[in-house]
Formats: C-alpha cells, sequence, structure tokens
C-alpha cells in the first residue's frame, strides 16, 4: 500500500513498514495516522512487524512546524507520538526496529519502542537531545529511556543530552545490533522469520507481563505532559 509518508509490504507473515517523506522523516499527524493505520493492518494480519526508515535518517523526531502552530495542534501530535511507543512496546507480535540513521528525540523514542533494534554502520547520530535545545524531557521520554537504555547510559541520555553512534549504541541500549548498512533490512527479516515460528500468544501475554509497570507509568506520563503541555500554553497566553 502506498501513501504519502508510509509503506507497507506483507510477506510470509512478516510487514515491513517504511517511513517516507522525502525530508526527514518527522513524526507529524499525517505520518502518525498512516503509521497506526499500517499497524492496524498487520495487527489483524497478526505479522510481525519491521519498522525502518528511508535514506540516511531514521526519524529527526517531531515536525517543528507543527510544534510552532500552536498549543492545540503541538499537544495532540506530542501524545500521538508517545502513544505510539506505547503501541509499539505493548504491540501483540514482535516488533523490530530496522534503524538506518539518524535517530533524533521522538525518532529516539520510537526506536527505543522496538524489541529489537537493527542499526546501520555509519555516521549518524541518536540522541533524546530535549535538555540541549531548552526543552524539558517529556515524562513519558524519561520512562521510555528508563526502560530500554542501559543504567550507566540513562542520564548521559536523558539529563545530559548526550549524543551517541553506532559505535555506542549497543552498549547504551539504543540498539541490539549494528551491520553494514546495505544488510539491514536482510537481517531484520531474517529475524523477523525466526520470530514467526514463536508462540505468539505467549510472547504477547510474557511482553505484557515484562512491561506491565511500565506501561503504566508510561500512560501516566503521557497523561501528566498534557496538563503540563496545556498550563504551558496558558501561561504563556497570560503573558501575552
Amino acid at each position: 500500500m502506498n501513501t504519502n509518508v508510509i509503506t507497507y509490504q506483507l510477506e510470509d507473515s512478516v510487514i515491513t513498514i517504511t517511513i517516507d517523506d522525502n525530508k526527514r522523516n518527522v513524526v507529524s499527524p499525517t505520518m502518525l495516522k498512516q503509521l497506526n493505520a499500517a499497524l492496524d493492518y498487520a495487527q489483524k494480519q497478526n505479522a510481525v512487524v519491521i519498522l525502518t526508515g528511508k535514506g540516511d535518517v531514521f526519524s529527526a523526531g517531531f515536525d517543528l512546524n507543527i510544534l510552532k502552530r500552536g498549543v492545540i495542534d503541538a499537544l495532540s501530535m506530542i501524545s500521538g507520538g508517545f502513544k505510539l511507543s506505547a503501541r509499539l512496546l505493548a504491540f501483540p507480535t514482535p516488533v523490530i526496529i530496522a534503524c538506518n540513521g539518524h535517530a533524533m528525540a521522538m525518532g529516539a523514542f520510537i526506536l527505543l519502542s522496538g524489541d529489537y533494534r537493527i542499526g546501520a554502520e555509519g555516521n549518524y547520530n541518536i540522541t533524546t537531545n530535549e535538555v540541549a535545545i531548552g526543552l524539558i524531557v517529556p515524562k513519558a521520554g524519561i520512562e521510555i529511556n528508563r526502560q530500554r537504555l542501559n543504567p550507566a547510559h540513562f542520564t548521559r541520555a536523558t539529563m545530559l543530552a548526550e549524543y551517541y553512534n553506532p559505535s555506542n549504541a549497543v552498549e547504551s541500549g539504543f540498539m541490539d545490533k549494528i551491520v553494514p548498512y546495505d544488510e539491514v533490512l536482510n537481517e531484520a527479516k531474517a529475524l523477523a522469520l525466526a520470530y514467526t515460528k514463536l508462540d505468539l500468544k505467549s510472547h504477547y501475554k510474557t511482553k505484557m507481563r515484562a512491561r506491565n509497570k511500565m506501561l503504566r507509568s508510561l500512560k501516566l506520563g503521557i497523561f501528566t505532559d498534557r496538563i503540563s503541555f496545556i498550563l504551558l500554553g496558558i501561561k504563556r497566553m497570560i503573558g501575552k
């Protein structure tokens, strides 16, 4: 199926979903709507998911034009981004992220939401860099980092906005494996085919048992972030 931002293909009970906006693969309302539709289809087919990007960017994070447009549009997009992460973390079948390049801010949180992350070799950045650009890391983002990053790197990535790259992505917990760029999708597909042999009901029940506490914290974080963002918008309006 071809859409403006998302393409997906189902083969041998594996669905490959590709983000491609011909630019920076930003997380926008359009991208979120289309990606969730692709995940709906994957869920109906009980398919193992591969999520990847096009070009040299996996995702550069939220669409800055939407963030500048106003509180309502920005709030909807930010909440939608972290709801997508929650959905991936609780998805009924295995989710593999085939990271082809830069994963910035919300792009990095989506990367961390996969069950297995395969990254390409290359010169690109992985970062949750909100603190570096004058933003407070959303509580939902903090919960994702806490769940997936190795403890020694949690503070460095979350509070110090450290930039990572393929050479230290596995050590930090952003990735599980690094392979040459041309082999990323083949590695992901081989792994996905192996995962189709799992008992998927047992996989899902185990996933939910393992992540139940974290998912509750993530849900609370999304709610808390919404309230904080609304209050910030009100303060800005009063300040004007």
